[in-house]
Parts: structure tokens; C-alpha cells; sequence
């Protein structure tokens, strides 16, 4: 379910705001994979400092590690060197996986006139919840309802012996989000237990 487009009347920094709320900071990540570099480049320059002095490396012997890489796979273990590649590859899928995907948050905007509003997905489901089990007269725990980007499934398990109407529910479901502004409208889904809940 994507977020509501702001008025674009809004201030600049709100909406600002409202897409930091929206997306998850890549800050962390991005500092910890800058502060390894550092580490790395740091070390690589202090050993290089030594050999340049002809003195003793500190940490590693630069030489050796390159010449150690440079005949591989002679000497490995394949099944080391496949998950050491593995690991890397994991890794570097993550960090590209981290750079490019917007993490988006599971946080939805509605439009106001006089504020930028932001609602978690739990808020949203609570609400549609609550709007579900109104209309299928059932308990609060006969009733879970899932919200995603683009699609929302309402889950109920009936009373036995009371039927529930599915596409009243829906009905009643799409009016609740149609009232909260949420656009674009979800995809909804209804789905009734086949076994009813006794003493509910």
C-alpha cells in the first residue's frame, strides 16, 4: 500500500519529514561499511609505512597476503574457499540490496488539511479490524487482519452456526479505508474459516 501523495502546497520540510517517517535510515549501515574501509585503508597505509622504513610489519605482511591471494585456490581447502565466497557474495548482495531498495517503513500517510499525518500498519489493521468483526458480529479474536503495501487480507474464523457474509465484510472493510483517505485503495481479501469457534 503506497503512501498518500502530500498536498503539494505543503512546506518543503514537511515533507521532508513525512519521508523520513516513510523510510528507514540507511545512516547505520552506510556509517559501519565506511568505518571498515577506514580500518582497512588505515592498516594498509601503517604497513606500508613500515616496509617503506625496512622495518618488521605490524599486524600483516602485506607481501605475503598478496602472494597468498594471488595463488589461490593452491593450498585451500575448496569447501573453506566456497563458503569464504559465499559469505562475500552474501555480503556484497546485502550492501547493494541496502543502497538500492527504498526501505520503505510499514507506515502510511493520510491527507490533512492542517497536518501531514503518518499511521503505522498496525494502527491501520487495527482499525479495519475493529470495522471486520462489527460487521460479521464476531469476538475481537475471531479477527486478524494483515496489512500490506498494496493489499489487505482479512482473516475470520466464524461462530459456529452463524454464517458470515465475506463480501459484506469486504464492503464494510474497503468503506473503512475509503474514509481514512489510504491511497491508492488496497487489493482486499476475505477469508472465512471453515470451522466455526464454539462459545463466542
Amino acid at each position: 500500500m503506497s503512501p498518500t501523495p502530500l498536498d503539494r502546497s505543503a512546506p518543503a520540510s514537511t515533507a521532508r519529514l513525512v519521508r523520513r517517517e516513510l523510510h528507514a535510515s540507511r545512516a547505520v549501515p552506510s556509517v559501519l561499511t565506511a568505518i571498515l574501509l577506514i580500518i582497512v585503508c588505515l592498516v594498509l597505509l601503517f604497513e606500508a609505512a613500515l616496509k617503506a622504513l625496512g622495518d618488521n610489519p605490524f599486524l600483516v605482511d602485506v607481501e605475503a597476503v598478496a602472494a597468498w591471494i594471488g595463488a589461490l585456490p593452491s593450498g585451500v581447502p575448496a569447501s573453506l574457499l566456497g563458503t569464504s565466497s559465499f559469505l562475500l557474495l552474501v555480503l556484497g548482495v546485502l550492501l547493494l540490496l541496502l543502497a538500492l531498495l527504498p526501505g520503505r517503513r510499514a507506515r502510511y500517510t493520510i491527507p490533512n488539511e492542517r497536518a501531514a499525518v503518518v499511521v503505522d500498519a498496525e494502527v491501520v489493521a487495527s482499525s479495519l479490524a475493529r470495522r471486520a468483526r462489527a460487521e460479521a458480529g464476531v469476538a475481537p479474536e475471531q479477527v486478524l487482519v494483515t496489512v500490506g503495501r498494496s493489499s489487505v487480507t482479512v482473516q475470520i474464523r466464524p461462530t459456529s452456526g452463524i454464517p458470515v457474509d465475506a463480501e459484506a465484510v469486504r464492503a464494510a472493510v474497503a468503506d473503512d479505508l475509503r474514509r481514512s483517505s489510504v491511497e491508492p485503495e488496497p487489493r482486499i481479501t476475505v477469508v472465512v474459516a471453515e470451522s466455526g469457534v464454539i462459545g463466542q
